[in-house]
């Protein structure tokens, strides 16, 4: 396919972690010189949000030789901002829902690594654990969900960029510019525990939904020092730095994210069962499926100074197979035992959520969150998924039953035959 009639864009340019300011920022800035459709959109904008891979209590920051190893450089934040301001007029806003503030009580004011710089530049931070949140639909109806709570100031903006690290996570396979979005989904007492999306089977349709929601025009992947095995981590526990000396910048997330995991040595089009994607679906097929950008790098105009793999990217096994096979399995079943009975449990626990095992409540109460581990809540059968869900007569988030059906026929397939 000629590169003039791609739908897509992506540029990924060598640029050693040691690099100065100066020279981290020219780099950026030759990446994202060619895309033409993101400086279109960006120039357009009177009010463009950002979100950034930046909070993490500060005693657990890791470093790797003076480099921020799990969050966004110091370096990358900057020269993002730099060519914001230099290519747009609009007012920039910065948000983020720190998991730390809601579970730790944490300050973001404290945590956030990329505050300075955002003050330097003359950048609105808004607290998304404050900030006033509504219920905002996805574009096309979604594929986990009709519609998601999240904060006005990162919803209501005419373009969004995207600012993320390069690692590997225990959980989705890759962490990169879809992924860094989830920080944006606040927590109790307004929404939902992170739990109840961060769960086998949907998180990667939900994920989806996220990148259809917010769009972002601009896409920035720090690759300077990435990090494999895992996402967190401290005290040793986290994964192994990786030197890769990137950056990657892109035009649409699905596409931007494709070409990263290329560039980390995976498959962008390959799915559960295959590295590194253990325990659950590639949220970039999900999407991809959907119709919501591509993992077929021949329909991206891609261009790369660096050649795969950039590092020695994986992502840890945390579970046997056979127990992830069950999760997934019991999960899908559990979700449809509530469709089919869920007059049954409106009856009883109208406004509350619940822990579904094998038919069986054995959870329930008017707060998400758990306080505990699943793990230790399933009892005698800790292979048997426990399915979380707000019994809403309403059901007001409209989730769609169809990926579970579609999870069960996926164990008559070829993945499972060839597991």
């Amino acid at each position: 396919m000629p590169t003039a009639t791609r739908e897509f864009a992506v540029r990924a340019v060598h640029c050693d972690r040691e690099a100065s300011e100066e020279e981290v920022y020219r780099a950026l800035a030759r990446a994202t010189a060619p895309l033409e459709r993101t400086w279109e959109r960006l120039g357009r904008a009177r009010r463009i949000g950002i979100k950034i891979n930046q909070d993490k209590p500060t005693d657990r920051w890791v470093f790797h030789q003076g480099q921020l190893q799990q969050l966004v450089c110091d370096k990358v934040v900057r020269a993002v901002l730099r060519l914001l301001r230099e290519r747009t007029t609009a007012e920039l806003v910065c948000s983020d829902v720190s998991y730390y503030a809601m579970y730790e009580g944490t300050d973001p004011q404290v945590t956030g690594t990329a505050l300075p710089a955002l003050r330097d530049f003359g950048v609105d931070y808004v607290d998304g654990t404050q900030a006033p949140c509504k219920r905002y639909p996805v574009p096309g109806g979604g594929q986990m969900f009709q519609q998601y709570l999240l904060p006005e100031a990162a919803v209501e903006t005419d373009e969004f960029v995207s600012v993320a690290k390069m690692k590997n996570h225990g959980f989705m396979g890759i962490t990169l510019s879809l992924k860094n979005l989830f920080g944006l989904m606040p927590g109790e007492p307004r929404g939902h525990t992170r739990t109840y999306f961060h769960h086998l089977v949907r998180m990667p349709y939900m994920l989806a939904d996220l990148g259809r929601l917010f769009h972002p025009a601009l896409n920035v992947i720090d690759g300077l020092v990435g990090q494999a095995g895992q996402e967190w981590g401290s005290g040793g526990g986290e994964g192994p730095a990786v030197e890769a000396n990137t950056l990657i910048a892109g035009d649409h997330t699905i596409a931007t994210d494709a070409c990263g995991a290329h560039l980390m040595g995976h498959d962008p089009s390959s799915d559960w069962l295959t590295p590194p994607f253990h325990r659950d679906r590639n949220a970039l097929r999900v999407a991809a499926e959907a119709g919501f950008g591509t993992v077929d790098l021949k329909r991206i105009d891609f261009e790369s100074e660096v050649e795969p793999p950039v590092g020695e990217f994986y992502a840890n096994l945390t579970d046997a197979m056979e127990v992830v096979h069950s999760w997934q399995r019991s999960t899908c079943e559990q979700g449809l035992f509530y469709r089919d009975h869920r007059d049954d449990f409106l009856e009883r626990y109208a406004g509350q959520y619940i822990l579904l095992q094998q038919g069986q409540v054995r959870w329930h109460d008017q707060v998400s969150d758990l306080g505990q581990s699943r793990r230790k809540l399933s009892g005698a059968n800790p292979e048997q998924a426990m399915w979380l869900k707000y019994v809403d007569p309403e059901e007001t988030e409209g989730e769609h039953y169809t990926v579970y059906e579609r999870g069960l026929e996926r164990f008559d397939g070829d993945l499972v035959r060839a597991a």
